[in-house]
């Protein structure tokens, strides 16, 4: 018997585009959206979740209330930078990213309810870059780092796990949580000498009372389906040992061969057994909670392939 899954979709996520030119617009979901419509009304296991608008307070379980007030006004204006270069501003951004925020913590409220779903995915969250004081690559509000304050606030004696496959490490996620013990990291990506943002080594494995909760692991560029599997293979103990309440798993579509961005070559064979094996642990550890977060991902082609090969992985009886 497979099981029911979560996809969160409405039309208020695709605005969260960056002017034409820019990387991260609406074109890239553009496969995927007409695959997942199709899906959607097709198998009754697929369940569709509303999109949801964040309010400011759940920007502020992570971010510094000066920097949610900065993108306000950004957005008012709607021009300038938000970070060093990658995020532009533009008209309407703040209500762009809250939806993104939003959406997200009302998958995890599906999950933590548990009556329709346990497994529930936002394909345009997991913008795993923006630190509590600054955006950064691509990323305004971390959706990611918000569902993890808001599960942990509401079990703090319990662990949460968080899987991140996108090639681009996840800094905005790593650092601010560096030393939370409850806090477990598992982050297999490109090596930081060769991609943004240049960190994520393997000697970071958390400080203080959080030591050997996080693991980076870190691929050269040309790295395929074969190095990726073994990083897989290094990282499964960790499901183990961190023995979650919670797994989220960041899904970044840009490793895959011809991603306009990164260096890394796998299929989508790589993200369907990543998806296997966080989605055999969820039922083994959390009671099946798995919140999925899409992530990166620049070729149209690419983040169809890998998405839907992890709904597919979901959908499947464990």
């Amino acid at each position: 018997m497979g099981c029911p899954v979560g996809v969160a979709w409405g039309q208020e996520l695709l605005s969260y585009s960056f002017p034409e030119g820019h990387p991260m617009n609406v074109t890239r979901l553009s496969l995927f959206a007409i695959e997942l419509e199709k899906r959607i009304h097709s198998d009754p296991n697929v369940k569709r979740i509303p999109t949801a608008r964040a309010a400011r307070q759940d920007m502020e379980l992570f971010h510094e209330p000066k920097y949610v007030e900065f993108v306000l006004e950004a957005s008012k204006a709607g021009a300038g930078l938000l970070d060093e270069g990658d995020t532009p501003a533009f008209p309407g951004i703040y209500d762009a990213s809250a939806w993104i925020v939003g959406t997200t913590l009302n998958c995890l409220k599906y999950i933590e309810d548990g009556r329709e779903v346990k497994h529930a995915i936002n394909p345009v969250g997991g913008l795993h870059h923006a630190k509590p004081g600054r955006a950064g690559g691509f990323c305004v509000f971390n959706d990611a780092s918000i569902a993890i304050m808001a599960a942990h606030k509401h079990t703090p004696d319990r662990n949460i796990l968080y899987f991140d496959i996108d090639a681009h490490h996840g800094d905005g996620v790593y650092y601010p949580f560096e030393e939370a013990p409850w806090l477990y990291i598992v982050d297999i990506h490109e090596d930081g000498r060769y991609l943004y943002p240049g960190t994520g080594y393997r000697e970071e494995t958390g400080t203080g009372r959080a030591i050997g909760t996080k693991i980076n692991l870190c691929l050269r560029p040309g790295a395929g389906d074969d190095e990726f599997m073994s990083a897989l293979e290094e990282a499964e103990e960790v499901f183990e040992k961190s023995n979650p309440w919670l797994i989220i798993f960041q899904a970044g579509a840009d490793g895959l061969l011809g991603d306009p961005l990164t260096h890394l070559r796998y299929s989508a064979k790589s993200h369907g057994e990543a998806a296997r094996r966080i989605h055999r642990a969820a039922h083994r550890y959390s009671d099946g909670r798995l919140l999925v977060l899409g992530g990166g991902g620049y070729s149209p082609e690419n983040v169809a392939n890998a998405w839907l090969r992890v709904t597919e992985e979901l959908l499947q009886g464990v």
